[in-house]
C-alpha cells in the first residue's frame, strides 16, 4: 500500500483559491476527520463538491470546499480527495500542517502524475505532455501538448510498434520452424517495411523544431557599445527592462527576457558592448556576451546608425558571417542613410523599423514542423529507432541471419518503449519527473 500523499495543486502565494490535493488509500478517511460538510446530502459522495468547515480539533482553519474521488476514476488512479481553500498562505500552511498530522506525507515533484503514469492512466508521453502544457509559453508550444496529451504520440508510436511486434513474431516463427515457413518469408519485403517505417519515423523528427517549441528561440543582440541593443531589448519587450544611457558600456551584463512572437517564445538577451577593453568588469561583460553569442539560435547584429561603423563593428560583422543573424541599423531617426546594402534600419526613439525587425525574427523562427512528436527526448528516440530499422533492412538484403536481423528490430522497438514508457528505466522515470512541480 502506497503513501497517502497531499501536497498545494494551485500556484503559492496570494490567491483567490488554493487547491491542495490528496491522493492514496486514506484520502478520503483523513478528509473526514478534517472536514465538516455543511449538509449531509451528498456528503463525501465522489464527484460531489460539498461546503463545510476545515477544523483542527476545535481550532477552526477555514470555511472551504471539499471534494472526492474513488479509484480508478482519479486523476492519479487511486482515491484522492481537494480542499478548495481561501488562498492565503497562512491557511494553506495550517492546512498542510493538519494533514501531515493526520498521516499524509508531503508529495514529492511530479508524484501525481507519476502514480497515474504507474497505474496506466497515462502512458509516458502522455505524463510528458503535462508538464509541457505547464511551462507552455506560446501557442504552438501549448497545441503540441494537447495533442500529446490527448494521445497523438502514443496512437502514432503504438502504431509502429504494433508492425514491429508482428514482423519479430514472423521472424520467430521461420527460426521455429524453417521448413514449414521459409518459402513464405520474403526477406525484401521485410527490408522494404522497415525502410517505410524508418522514413516515417525520420519525417516525424524534427530537433529543431522541438527545441523551439519546448525551449523557444535563443535570441542575442549583439554589437559595439552604445550602438542601441538595449534600446532595441526595450523596444522588442515594449517596457524599460535595460538600462539606456549615452555613456558607451552601460551594459555589463546579459540581460535575459522571454516574450512570445507569433505563438512561440522567443528568448531576448541584451549582451554588452563588444570592445577592446583592459576595464574588469567590461571585459567579464564582453566575454559574457561573446558565450551567448556562441549558444544562441540567431544572431541580431546592431550597427551604430549615427557614425561610421568602427573597426570592432565590421570585425563583428566577418565574425558572425556564417553564423544566422540579421544586420540591423539602429538611430534611424538621426541618420536614414544604411552603412550596407540590405541592412535593416530602425529607431527605438520613433518605433519605425520595429515591426520589421519581429518579422525578420519569426522568418528565422519558422518551419516548425507539426507532428506527433513535439518533445526533443521523444525525436531522438525516433531517431535511434529508425537508424535500427535502416541496419535491419541491410541486414535483411543482405541475407544475414534472422536473428540478427530480429537484433536490430527489437533495438528500434525498445527506443519506442522509451517513448510510451513500455520499455523504460526507472533511472529515465526518475528524470522525468523530478523536473515536475510538486502539486503536479
Amino acid at each position: 500500500m502506497s503513501n497517502t500523499i497531499a501536497a498545494l495543486a494551485s500556484a503559492p502565494g496570494r490567491a483567490g483559491i488554493s487547491v491542495i490535493r490528496l491522493s492514496g488509500d486514506r484520502s478520503i478517511p483523513i478528509l473526514k476527520d478534517v472536514f465538516t460538510p455543511d449538509s449531509a446530502k451528498n456528503a463525501f459522495i465522489p464527484r460531489y463538491l460539498m461546503l463545510g468547515t476545515l477544523k483542527d480539533g476545535d481550532n477552526l482553519i477555514d470555511e472551504c470546499m471539499a471534494v472526492v474521488f474513488k479509484a480508478p476514476h482519479s486523476y492519479t488512479g487511486e482515491d484522492s480527495a481537494e480542499l478548495h481553500l481561501h488562498g492565503g498562505p497562512l491557511i494553506v500552511k495550517q492546512t498542510l500542517k493538519l494533514l501531515y498530522k493526520k498521516g499524509a506525507v508531503p508529495a514529492a515533484p511530479g508524484e501525481y502524475t507519476r502514480r497515474a503514469f504507474e497505474n496506466g492512466k497515462m502512458d509516458l508521453s502522455q505524463a510528458e505532455a503535462v508538464m509541457q502544457l505547464v511551462n507552455a509559453q506560446g501557442e504552438l508550444s501549448q497545441k503540441a501538448a494537447l495533442r500529446q496529451l490527448q494521445g497523438g504520440t502514443f496512437s502514432f508510436v503504438k502504431d509502429i510498434q504494433k508492425q514491429l511486434t508482428n514482423m519479430l513474431s514472423a521472424i520467430e516463427a521461420v527460426l521455429d520452424f524453417p521448413e514449414e515457413l521459409e518459402d513464405s518469408f520474403s526477406n525484401e519485403e521485410y527490408a522494404i517495411q522497415c525502410e517505410n517505417i524508418a522514413k516515417k519515423l525520420k519525417d516525424s523528427s524534427d530537433l529543431r523544431s522541438a527545441k523551439l517549441l519546448n525551449q523557444g528561440l535563443e535570441l542575442a543582440i549583439i554589437g559595439t557599445p552604445n550602438s542601441g541593443k538595449s534600446s532595441l531589448f526595450n523596444a522588442l519587450l515594449m517596457e524599460d527592462r535595460a538600462i539606456v544611457t549615452d555613456i558607451p558600456g552601460t551594459t555589463r551584463d546579459v540581460l535575459r527576457q522571454p516574450i512570445v512572437m507569433g505563438g512561440i517564445t522567443v528568448i531576448l538577451n541584451d549582451t554588452a558592448g563588444i570592445r577592446d577593453s583592459e576595464e574588469a568588469v567590461e571585459k567579464l561583460g564582453v566575454d559574457r556576451a561573446k558565450k551567448e553569442m556562441e549558444k544562441a539560435d540567431l544572431l541580431l547584429i546592431v550597427l551604430d546608425g549615427a557614425g561610421p561603423l568602427s573597426r570592432e563593428a565590421y570585425q563583428l560583422l566577418n565574425e558572425n558571417k556564417d553564423r544566422k543573424h540579421v544586420v540591423l541599423q539602429s538611430k534611424y531617426d538621426l541618420n536614414q542613410k544604411p552603412h550596407l546594402e540590405g541592412v535593416e534600419m530602425f529607431s527605438s526613439y520613433t518605433g519605425e523599423g520595429i515591426e520589421n525587425i519581429r518579422r525578420s525574427i519569426l522568418k528565422n523562427a519558422d518551419g516548425i514542423q507539426d507532428s506527433e512528436l513535439s518533445l526533443q527526448r521523444h525525436v531522438q528516440l525516433a531517431l535511434e529507432a529508425s537508424d535500427s530499422l535502416i541496419l535491419a533492412a541491410q541486414a535483411f538484403r543482405q541475407n544475414i541471419s534472422l536473428d540478427l536481423c530480429a537484433v536490430n528490430v527489437q533495438s528500434a522497438l525498445n527506443s519506442l518503449g522509451a517513448i510510451t514508457g513500455s520499455h523504460v528505466t526507472e533511472d529515465v522515470i526518475d528524470a522525468i519527473f523530478q523536473n515536475f512541480c510538486v502539486g503536479k
